[in-house]
């Protein structure tokens, strides 16, 4: 059953196919709405409709004109839409884009892939509802207090107080939000989201280590959730790549190397409030600066052969370096799907983390990380029993 009460609105002009999907939604635990036709979908838009699934082709009004309309309605700019199709040409999908579909899903439509797709999309509206209201709140909050103070100086001391925790209240609900936006990517290629937790686990083990060790710059207080954002980038790579098993040819590595750039812009988004590359980094919320330069830089290599931007040795923010080892050594001990074999012994993939120092990794933290591999292995035991 779905954790939350969302209404999806079918829209199929096929009365047998608008059938079909609406009970697929239904077994999924949402709540549904039809519509035979783009009319139709449009005067139901507004009925607390929280995502919309609708076929390319239908009478009166395609799915590409209902896009449009939804989008030119303020109120729904942030309304996920999903287009089945059997559209496969490049300017086909660029015009889907264009008129503001979110997503795809080909003909005929797969039920689990469905209901991942559902699932990621939403949540990734919750979380960007969620961002939305906690900036507000802060606001009223801050500005509540602060009528306060000046309406009494008595009570200055306890205003102040009330202010900071506002401001507490805020900052946890922006971490549990962020963690929330970092899970809807990782749906995508894990189903579950436990990647992200362990990763910023491990890295908050291996950070913790390199503190003791004189690496004193290191926040410890926001490496965990900072590392936690590094694939937040992969909502912007199509499944196809995403999720297809065996070797990528050169063309769908470039397009899943962008994973990096597209998470930092997501980050630099939410952290700023414009574009990151116009970004004043004193505005920033630090635990978002550091989960964009994770994002951004994760897949730099030691030996300046990473991308995206070929950075080498410590010119490499080290919370990168430190979740490119981790986030390896996950990645490759979990099961993926797609992926043959589909995890590997931990004693070899060490092995593989060990012969890449210098080269992929940086040495000190590959040193670090093997040292603290027996606390790494307890937090890995811990969601394997689960």
């Amino acid at each position: 059953m779905a954790e939350t009460n969302y209404t999806i609105l079918v829209a199929d002009d096929d009365e047998m196919i608008r059938t079909l999907h609406a009970e697929f939604v239904r077994g999924f635990g949402y709540d549904v709405e039809v519509a035979c036709d783009g009319f139709e979908a449009m005067g139901k838009v507004g009925r607390d409709v929280d995502l919309v699934l609708t076929d390319a082709h239908m009478p009166n009004m395609d799915g590409f004109e209902l896009a449009r309309r939804i989008r030119r309605s303020a109120s729904s700019e942030e309304l996920p839409i999903v287009m089945v199709t059997s559209l496969e040409a490049r300017e086909d999908r660029l015009k889907a884009y264009e008129s503001g579909i979110n997503d795809f899903i080909n003909k005929p439509v797969d039920h689990t892939e469905l209901r991942l797709r559902l699932k990621w999309l939403l949540e990734l509206k919750t979380a960007h509802g969620l961002l939305r209201r906690h900036r507000d709140e802060l606001e009223v909050k801050v500005a509540q207090r602060t009528r306060e103070l000046q309406l009494s100086l008595d009570a200055e001391r306890d205003a102040k107080e009330e202010t900071r925790k506002a401001h507490e209240e805020a900052k946890n609900a922006h971490f549990d939000t962020i963690i929330r936006l970092a899970r809807a990517a990782e749906y995508r290629d894990d189903g579950t989201g436990d990647h992200i937790e362990r990763i910023g686990l491990y890295s908050e083990v291996v950070g913790a280590e390199l503190f003791r060790r004189g690496h004193r710059q290191l926040d410890l207080a926001l490496l965990r959730y900072a590392t936690m954002m590094h694939d937040v980038g992969k909502i912007g790579i199509p499944d196809e790549i995403l999720l297809k098993p065996g070797r990528l040819d050169e063309r769908e590595r470039a397009e899943i190397e962008k994973h990096t750039v597209y998470g930092a812009e997501i980050l630099g988004d939410i952290g700023f409030g414009g574009r990151a590359e116009d970004c004043e980094p004193r505005t920033a919320s630090k635990v978002i600066q550091m989960g964009r330069e994770v994002a951004l830089s994760h897949h730099e290599k030691w030996n300046g052969e990473g991308y995206p931007h070929r950075l080498v040795a410590v010119q490499i923010p080290i919370e990168a370096r430190i979740c490119s080892v981790v986030d390896f050594f996950d990645a490759l001990t979990w099961e993926r799907h797609y992926r043959t074999p589909k995890a590997f012994p931990n004693a070899e993939v060490v092995e593989m983390i060990r012969s890449e120092s210098s080269v992929s990794f940086d040495p000190e933290v590959v040193d670090v990380f093997l040292s603290v591999l027996p606390k790494l292995e307890v937090i890995q035991k811990d969601y394997r029993s689960r």
